[in-house]
């Protein structure tokens, strides 16, 4: 097929040093017609004064600015809105400014479509690995995520995408109303948004290799959890089957190691055992060949220990995320 024109999103705050790097590798890809629309989010760094240069010295280059912000509607949908109204094209690619596309191809794959009903295309974007715990963990619970998200979408039921590679049409937006129904909401932009929006026959996947984006991870434990805290807290808004198939995957996960406490003095603790080895073989298998297909990067080595860890992570931060009332997306 005949490569679409696209218009590629960015929102940005304070970003001037990520757009620095970024927007010159957006310019250089490898595609026939596209523009880059940055919107200028109240920055209180030179972002601003950097985008009126950059838009002067190349016209696929558009900085669209946000001055006031409605008391109702969250910053980051308000500026999504303003970008997408700007956008010249149909064709919509959205990322982060702290993203970094792997390839000169990146905008070509992730509009590949070889359907007429598309409008969705669901990316993956992985961290970018670094040493540390923390980044390991982030990088596990990311991949997991993905393996969820991507699994569901190729068994025809789509629920989320990740707002840092994620292609729809700016006519199925306008059509849904773009955010209209949880315009306060904090998060959604990306998942409340294709729970909402997609179905089995407008959705298709573009994953790994080219269609690669890496993303920054957060560096401090306080960070990350935040920032998980204001994913999770946006699950409870999702249609109710989608709710309930997560949950049934959640309390299966958690319940393999909060059992292991009941059955070690029991009659059942070698079955117990047998159970937790080959689960333990079948997620390491699964985290292996996920790594790979979507360039995450993950030792599959450390699944074990990550596993435990993350039964704690979302027993706390889920928990959390059923009750908390407001949290900010910067300012």
């Amino acid at each position: 097929q005949n490569p679409k024109p696209v218009s590629v999103i960015v929102c940005a705050h304070d970003e001037e040093e990520n757009l620095r790097e970024l927007i010159p590798l957006l310019l250089s890809q490898d595609h026939p017609e596209f523009e880059v629309i940055i919107v200028e989010d109240r920055s209180n760094d030179g972002t601003y004064d950097y985008l009126l240069q950059a838009t002067q010295e190349d016209a696929r280059l558009k900085m669209v600015r946000v001055i006031n912000k409605p008391d109702f509607i969250n910053g980051k949908k308000f500026g999504l809105t303003l970008g997408i109204k700007a956008a010249r094209y149909d064709w919509l690619l959205l990322t982060d400014a702290d993203c970094r596309p792997l390839s000169k191809h990146w905008i070509r794959r992730m509009t590949e479509v070889y359907d007429e009903k598309t409008q969705i295309v669901l990316g993956f974007s992985p961290y970018r690995a670094d040493s540390g715990l923390l980044n390991s963990f982030i990088r596990f619970e990311s991949l997991l995520t993905g393996i969820q998200f991507i699994g569901m979408a190729l068994l025809g039921r789509p629920y989320m995408g990740v707002g840092r590679n994620l292609v729809y049409t700016k006519s199925l937006f306008l059509n849904n109303k773009g955010f209209n129904n949880y315009l306060g909401v904090m998060g959604g932009d990306d998942d409340l948004l294709i729970n909402n929006i997609s179905t089995k026959q407008n959705t298709q996947l573009a994953i790994g290799g080219d269609a690669a984006i890496v993303s920054e991870p957060k560096r401090t434990w306080r960070e990350f959890l935040n920032q998980k805290l204001r994913h999770l807290s946006v699950g409870k808004k999702y249609r109710g089957a989608d709710r309930f198939i997560l949950g049934l995957f959640m309390l299966s996960w958690l319940a393999t190691w909060f059992l292991v406490p009941f059955t070690m003095f029991s009659e059942w603790w070698t079955m117990m055992l047998v159970l937790i080895i080959i689960r333990l073989g079948l997620l390491i298998w699964l985290v292996n060949q996920a790594s790979k297909k979507l360039n995450a990067q993950l030792e599959a080595w450390k699944t074990p220990f990550l596993d435990i860890i993350f039964s704690f992570y979302y027993l706390v931060t889920g928990l959390r995320a059923l009750v908390v009332k407001r949290i900010k997306w910067k300012n």
